[in-house]
């Protein structure tokens, strides 16, 4: 039986995002089985899956419990956006499309 390479593993990673709150925060993230099991249980509770390797690839570097960085905003801003016209009915819109900001996400100094 082959091995994956880590490349090749299945990543997720799962976000909150409350109106009181500064920017969504990571609340799950995982690779292999773990991320198969936070895709299955998004999905059993209703919460869409967006799939886009490279927004996973950004915030996987982003500790658990920790908002998003400001470089993400734009980016997930627009898929909350897409997101809420989604639920409210509008099946039109394709996903938006992400572009990678030009640098790492994680903060410099990191525990």
């Amino acid at each position: 039986m082959a091995t994956k390479t880590p490349e090749a593993m299945k990543t997720a990673v799962a976000l909150a995002y409350r109106e009181t709150d500064a920017a969504p925060r990571v609340v799950a993230k995982g690779r292999g089985l773990m991320a198969e099991e936070i895709i299955a249980r998004a999905r059993e509770h209703g919460v869409y899956v967006h799939e886009s390797p490279e927004m996973v690839s950004l915030l996987m570097q982003i500790d658990l419990d920790q908002r998003i960085p400001p470089q993400l905003y734009v980016a997930i801003a627009e898929l909350l956006a897409w997101l809420y016209r989604l639920e409210s009915g509008d099946k039109s819109a394709p996903p938006p499309a992400f572009s990678a900001p030009p640098e790492d996400v994680a903060p410099s100094s990191r525990r």
